[in-house]
């Protein structure tokens, strides 16, 4: 009988007026991508994915289901359902134990404010609370914050995160019998989870819809649509794509926003994640365990694709490490910068001619050449296309470290935070720490004709990276880069003419390996993107002979390729003042009348270089085909790809311009090596350079 009685007085008790402060969320952060795919979504600071609306964006339905259901006399109570206490506490006394609260929407948002606890005190607490809610806030306002504050399961808080999560739809858009499902899960949000417990939640709907109808809300037709719909839940999962960009992402996104448009490109994303991962696992032989890739749109800053890590979830590799903007050194990637800077300065041109050989700079630095061989008199062009150290140092050294540093600072590398002594012209070779992200977007300023911008993480809001637009080099400069860097012709001594920079469409690219073999980079863009790839290792181990054009060159390609046709790029734009001129392969200065060997030049027009009197010096030296050697015989390899396989063709002559032919018929391009694809048959090669020719015969076997 005690027991009746506390029960009782637990449900009737109303002592003086208690306070507590009003609690405030600040929403879930949903992040999309540009195309409204979702990509990931973050809890709120109560563990919940909570998503606010106003009460004009719930459905019609949901207010009636939950008034039906919860509190039928809500808008005539003042906080407390008196009619309600008094028949809860009469079932409570007949049954011994509490089998209806009778607790009003009201009471339940001050629990959803504030927890009580379960004991008399509590309830009174909570009752007081809910008188003060309404002399403080309208029914309209009552409703709408617990709509927004009602939990509803597997994380779900407010009907709008609720009605995403279960149906896919918006709180506004659901029809009666979802309305009706997700005001019956109210009562008991675990008891009811339809993911575990479906046939329940779907009879507490019908239960729900049943009290809609007994209190007039809907009619028996209504009543009979409702129980017979077939309810399907339609997201349960929650995205998780791109992790480390949206780990990025978050703590720029604004307080307010709870729908953030990403600039990524999901179905890119993914496509790239893939990549990376295929070609990791095949370089594992190599001890390589990690890579990672970032994707830009040159006109806005875009990001459409970024990929911190081969794996995210494989911990052993450190897989939530963010390659994208993990400190590394570049190697030769930056060396585009360094030719930049002595072009913009008049202090070389694309034909100008450095001399590749043993150096000794300031402080006893003496940079060798990637491939350990010197190469003699080499154009602008031909070091920057085929990378060649020694080249760059001395372009480096004509502009000086510190105007080569605080250009790189302007383009956006702001790890390069040493003073210009602490780098020296090591710089030009890469032995300051960037990111690929930075990396990547510098690319991007040659693209966009020399133009710098900060990085848009996201459209809506937009969410830029820290920084001002700025020019680093004149329309003209990025363009004689960009031609020097997309031309496969320039670069084929060194990787061929079938490396994975070479693409059927207008692609400039560069790579980069840093000393030791500890990380490897390949940049490349065309007018529309640019893609930048590191691979290595993030504790910092060495790679075993990979390189730029083998580690991280290939993921290059084959993104390069799924991007122009997904976003297909039009050829570079020539801005004015560029002309095309015979050039002089003796001198680097424009071709002359005695000249004997010419070439056409892409120049500055305010940066031309003087006209070649002609006078060269006679170079005695004897022709010669030093690839393949005479009678000998290849084999094609069932097991590789064909196009794969290839012979070096290389002649030893006094300049780079040779005219070969095979069996009879000139074959295109005068570079005095290239690669040719095997193809089955006797073959005759041979060259001529300088009034010189010589011959041979080879063998390709299937």
């Amino acid at each position: 009988m005690k027991k009746r009685w506390t029960l009782l007085l637990s449900l009737l008790l109303l002592p003086c007026l208690a306070g507590g402060e009003e609690a405030f969320l600040l929403p879930s952060k949903q992040i999309y991508d540009r195309y409204g795919a979702p990509i990931r979504g973050f809890l709120s600071k109560n563990n919940t994915y909570y998503l606010p609306v106003s009460l004009n964006e719930v459905s019609p339905w949901l207010i009636a289901a939950a008034v039906a259901a919860e509190d039928k006399r809500f808008f005539t109570h003042a906080g407390v359902d008196i009619r309600a206490v008094l028949r809860a506490a009469w079932q409570n006394t007949k049954e011994g134990e509490i089998v209806s609260g009778a607790s009003t929407i009201t009471q339940q948002l001050a629990r959803a404010v504030e927890p009580y606890p379960k004991t008399l005190w509590g309830k009174t607490r909570e009752a007081l609370s809910a008188l003060k809610i309404e002399r403080k806030m309208t029914k309209e306002e009552i409703l709408e914050e617990y709509f927004n504050l009602l939990e509803l399961g597997n994380l779900t808080q407010g009907v709008e995160a609720a009605s995403r999560f279960y149906f896919n739809t918006q709180a506004a858009d659901l029809s009666l019998s979802q309305a009706a499902f997700l005001a019956g899960l109210a009562k008991s949000p675990t008891y009811y989870n339809p993911l575990k417990h479906f046939a329940r939640a779907l009879k507490r709907r019908d239960w729900v819809l049943k009290k809609m109808l007994d209190n007039g809300f809907i009619d028996e037709e209504m009543y009979a649509l409702a129980v017979s719909e077939k309810l399907e839940l339609r997201s349960a999962a929650r995205p998780f794509d791109a992790p480390h960009f949206t780990q990025l992402l978050q703590p720029l996104l604004p307080q307010e926003s709870k729908d953030i448009f990403s600039t990524l490109d999901r179905d890119l994303q993914l496509y790239a994640e893939q990549v990376v991962k295929n070609y990791i696992v095949r370089l594992t032989e190599q001890n390589v365990t990690n890579g990672a890739v970032v994707v830009l749109e040159n006109a806005t800053g875009a990001v459409l694709a970024y990929v911190g890590s081969a794996d995210f979830y494989n911990t052993q590799n450190s897989g939530q490490v963010d390659g994208a903007r993990a400190l590394r050194q570049p190697g030769s990637a930056l060396k585009p910068f360094v030719y930049g800077l002595a072009l913009e300065r008049g202090n070389l041109t694309p034909a100008t001619l450095l001399a590749d050989e043993d150096t000794f700079f300031e402080g006893g630095f003496r940079p060798r050449n990637y491939d350990e061989n010197y190469h003699g008199l080499v154009s602008v062009r031909r070091a920057l296309a085929c990378s060649y150290n020694i080249p760059a140092v001395k372009a480096a050294e004509l502009s000086g470290t510190s105007n080569l540093l605080a250009l790189l600072r302007r383009a956006g590398f702001e790890s390069l935070n040493k003073a210009a002594d602490f780098y020296g012209l090591g710089l030009s070779l890469g032995n300051g720490e960037v990111r690929l992200l930075d990396l990547t977007n510098a690319y991007a300023s040659l693209a966009r004709g020399g133009v710098y911008k900060p990085v848009l993480f996201a459209a809506n809001p937009i969410i830029r990276a820290p920084g001002r637009e700025a020019r680093l080099f004149t329309p003209q400069t990025a363009y004689l880069l960009t031609d020097m860097l997309a031309d496969n012709n320039a670069r084929a001594p060194a990787f061929g003419l079938n490396s994975p920079l070479s693409l059927p469409f207008p692609f400039a690219a560069k790579t980069g390996t840093s000393k030791d073999y500890k990380d490897n980079f390949a940049v490349g863009y065309t007018a529309r993107w640019t893609v930048g790839v590191w691979v290595g290792n993030f504790n910092a181990t060495s790679m075993q002979k990979v390189s730029g054009i083998t580690g991280a060159g290939p993921i290059l390609h084959d993104l390069a390729v799924y991007l122009q046709e997904k976003y297909p790029a039009e050829p570079f734009p020539v801005p004015d003042g560029i002309v095309r001129a015979p050039t002089c392969l003796d001198s680097g200065l424009l071709g002359g009348e005695n000249c004997p060997h010419t070439q056409e030049g892409v120049f500055d027009a305010a940066h031309l270089p003087g006209v070649c009197p002609g006078k060269h010096k006679v170079v005695l030296q004897t022709l010669k085909i030093t690839s393949p050697a005479d009678k000998d015989i290849f084999k094609i390899d069932p097991s590789v790809p064909l196009a794969s396989q290839a012979v070096k063709w290389q002649a030893l002559c006094a300049v780079d311009n040779c005219t070969w032919k095979l069996d009879g018929h000139i074959q295109a391009g005068s570079a005095c090596q290239n690669w040719w694809p095997l193809k089955v048959g006797k073959h005759t090669l041979s060259v001529s350079c300088h009034g010189e020719t010589d011959s041979l015969t080879f063998e390709v076997l299937p």
